[in-house]
């Protein structure tokens, strides 16, 4: 099913030899390697072999390709070409190599952070979407995982593999329900199985800096389906609650970025950008109780994630009755 595995010093596409493998994402394999024609380190991003033969997942691998050539900003990894593996129709992208590490990891070890350093990331990241937004693009998957951070503290926004271009068809994904994202960053229109905009990823970042000052993401839950029904029911948490200190105007930013309504949050990424940038002399306003529409009827990403759930109940219950009926042997 996968990409044929990949040995260092083997030559891919006439001038990339392999040093070693980066990872393993859900499209594709990343490779680090070497540009003989230029000396330049660089990252092989190539797909695994089931996705070529599928069209609907390898138009998403050819969406990606395109959004990386519509983009240029120092913090998004830049796409600088593209090839195909010697003897094969197989494609690769060649990627800009980040000297970094994981921002997830980051947090695991750090959160939560001073409170400049929170406001100058985000302050990153939002400048960064507000880029792709211009250029019709959502990314909506925005999350620590999909970031690296380096030695000088720049975040990269490394991944768009399920990122939204306007105007282009709507695409599935046999390995994806219609809802996009990870539980728990998703807004509460993604778990509906709508498209989402741009106040998508806003919501998205409202709950990395919620992160990001407090340790904690706001809706935490046993299973992806608890986390998923509070993003669309329940208003989000002021961060002021899970850590005493947070100035009352982050407080206030990342309430409201995490609105439920969508019409309720920062209408664009240059809004919250601007609130950022003066952040300590913003005038905290009230905001009012997010009337968001009731639930209604679970939508097929929730429905999934409940049979999923049920699956590894069951399972679990199979485990514990096989080792109660060993125990009275």
């Amino acid at each position: 099913m996968h990409a044929v595995r990949l040995a260092p010093g083997q030559s891919v596409g006439g001038r990339y030899d392999i040093l070693d493998l980066l990872g393993e994402g859900g499209m594709s394999e990343s490779y680090r390697a070497t540009d003989r024609e230029t000396g330049q380190t660089v990252v092989l991003k190539i797909p695994y072999a089931n996705i070529i033969g599928d069209p609907a997942t390898y138009s998403r691998y050819q969406r990606e390709t395109e959004i990386g050539r519509r983009l240029e900003h120092p913090h998004i990894q830049r796409l600088l070409a593209t090839g195909h593996l010697d003897d094969s129709v197989a494609p690769f992208l060649v990627m800009e190599y980040v000297e970094g590490e994981s921002f997830r990891r980051y947090l695991d070890e750090h959160a939560p952070l001073p409170v400049d350093e929170a406001v100058e990331l985000t302050r990153q990241m939002a400048d960064a979407l507000q880029a792709c937004h211009e250029r019709g693009i959502v990314h909506r998957d925005l999350k620590p995982e999909n970031l690296l951070i380096t030695a000088d503290h720049q975040l990269k926004l490394i991944d768009f593999g399920i990122a939204l271009l306007q105007g282009a068809r709507r695409l599935t994904w046999s390995r994806l329900s219609n809802s996009v994202g990870t539980p728990d960053y998703m807004a509460p229109e993604q778990v509906r199985g709508e498209r989402g905009d741009a106040r998508t990823d806003v919501y998205a970042l409202g709950t990395m800096l919620f992160e990001m000052l407090t340790g904690k993401v706001p809706y935490e839950g046993d299973n992806a389906l608890s986390i998923m029904n509070q993003h669309v029911n329940q208003e989000a948490p002021r961060a002021g609650s899970r850590r005493s200190g947070i100035p009352p105007q982050l407080e206030f930013i990342a309430a409201k970025a995490l609105r439920r309504d969508p019409n309720s949050r920062y209408a664009s990424m240059a809004e919250l950008r601007d609130d950022l940038d003066r952040w300590r002399e913003i005038e905290v306003q009230p905001l009012m109780d997010d009337d968001y529409r009731p639930m209604g009827p679970m939508p097929s990403a929730l429905k999934a994630a409940a049979l999923i759930a049920a699956v590894f109940a069951a399972l679990a219950l199979i485990g514990f009755l096989a080792q109660l009926a060993h125990g009275t042997h």
